[in-house]
C-alpha cells in the first residue's frame, strides 16, 4: 500500500521551514513511540543541515502510554547513538512534561543563560501528538488538537517561558512513502487521513504482525481459546464475535477491519510498538533494492524508446 498524500499546505510549510531554519537553535521532532522509525520524517534530517551546520535535535517519543515500554527504551538507545541527538519519551498525561522537555533542551546549550532565548522549531508528521505537546508547553490551548491528521495549517511562534521560544509548524509528510511497511504503520496509527488508506489492507498487515509479536494481547483482548493461524482467520473470528456480519452470516471484513484499527489506535489491545530497531536494516535494504530496480527499469524503457525512434 503506497501512500501518496501530500496536500498543498504541506508543500508550502516545507518551504517556510527551510527559510526559517537558519534562525533556529534547536529542532524538536515529535515521533509516535509506537512507530518511531516510520514517523521519522526524512525532510527533518534534510532541513536540519544548513551550509554544513547541523542543528541539534531533541526527538520526543510521544504516546508512550500506548507503546511497549521495553521497545521504547530500545528506541531511545538507538537514536542517541547519533551525534547531535537526544531523546525524551513522554505521555501527555504525565506530570512535569514541560519541565522535563525544557531541561532536556537546555542540555544542548549548557553555557547559555535564560536571558538568551533558545529558539526551537517543533516538527513532526500529522497526528503524532505535536499540537497536544505544544498546548502542554504553553500551558493553554494554543494549538488545535484532533484525531484527524493535518489540523495545524500554518506556523505559530510561542513563548513558553524559561528562555525558550517555539516555532510550531504544520504536520508534514513527505511526497512519497517508499517503505511499504512504513505505509501500513502510518495508516494504522492515523498519521494520514482515513480517506487515503484502505482499512482492510492495514488491518491484515497489523493483524499478521500482532499474531507474530503480541499473540498474548490478541488472545486476551478478543477472548480467543487458541491463536488463529492467519490474519484472515483472526479477523473472521473477531468479526463474528463483534457481530460484524452481512446477510448470510458472512463476516463484513471492512467493518471488522475498521473496528480493529480503531481499537489499536486507542490502546484497547494493549501497549504495542509496531517496529523495532532491528527491523531497520532489512527494511532500508529493501527500499534501496526497489529504488535501484525502478531506476534500472526506467533506464531500460528509455533505451527501448530511443531504439524504436531510430527506426
Amino acid at each position: 500500500m503506497a501512500i501518496h498524500w501530500y496536500p498543498g499546505h504541506m508543500h508550502k510549510a516545507r518551504k517556510e521551514i527551510i527559510e526559517a531554519m537558519p534562525n533556529i537553535d534547536l529542532v524538536i521532532e515529535v515521533l509516535d513511540a509506537r512507530i518511531p522509525f516510520s514517523s521519522e520524517n526524512p525532510v527533518v534530517a534534510q532541513v536540519r543541515s544548513h551550509k554544513g551546520n547541523t542543528k541539534p535535535c531533541l526527538k520526543v517519543l510521544s504516546k508512550t502510554d500506548l507503546a511497549d515500554p521495553e521497545l521504547t527504551q530500545q528506541w531511545c538507545h538507538h537514536f542517541e547513538q547519533e551525534k547531535h541527538i537526544k531523546v525524551l519519551p513522554i505521555a501527555i498525561s504525565e506530570e512535569n512534561v514541560a519541565q522535563r522537555l525544557i531541561a532536556r533542551a537546555r542540555e544542548f546549550f549548557p553555557e547559555r543563560s535564560e536571558h538568551k532565548a533558545i529558539r526551537a522549531m517543533v516538527m513532526g508528521i500529522p497526528n503524532v501528538g505535536k499540537s497536544s505537546l505544544i498546548n502542554v508547553l504553553a500551558g493553554r490551548a494554543i494549538a488545535k488538537v484532533g484525531n484527524e491528521p493535518a489540523i495545524t495549517k500554518r506556523q505559530q511562534r510561542i513563548d513558553i517561558g524559561d528562555g525558550i521560544i517555539l516555532n510550531d509548524t504544520p504536520g508534514i509528510l513527505w511526497p512519497k512513502v517508499e517503505n511499504i511497511h512504513g505505509s501500513y504503520r502510518l495508516a494504522a496509527t492515523g498519521a494520514i487521513k482515513d480517506t487515503a488508506m484502505d482499512y482492510m489492507d492495514a488491518a491484515f498487515y497489523i493483524a499478521d504482525y500482532l499474531l507474530a509479536h503480541y499473540p498474548a494481547r490478541l488472545l486476551a483482548r478478543y477472548q480467543l481459546e487458541q491463536l488463529p493461524e492467519t490474519a484472515q482467520d483472526f479477523l473472521e473470528i473477531m468479526g463474528t464475535k463483534r457481530g460484524c456480519l452481512r446477510s448470510g452470516a458472512y463476516v463484513d471484513l471492512n467493518k471488522t477491519s475498521t473496528l480493529f484499527i480503531n481499537e489499536l489506535r486507542c490502546g484497547q489491545i494493549g501497549r504495542i510498538t509496531l517496529e523495532t530497531p532491528d527491523m531497520l536494516k532489512v527494511e532500508l535494504e529493501e527500499v534501496s533494492r526497489l529504488r535501484e530496480e525502478k531506476e534500472k527499469n526506467k533506464l531500460e524503457r528509455s533505451r527501448n524508446y530511443k531504439g524504436r525512434n531510430k527506426h
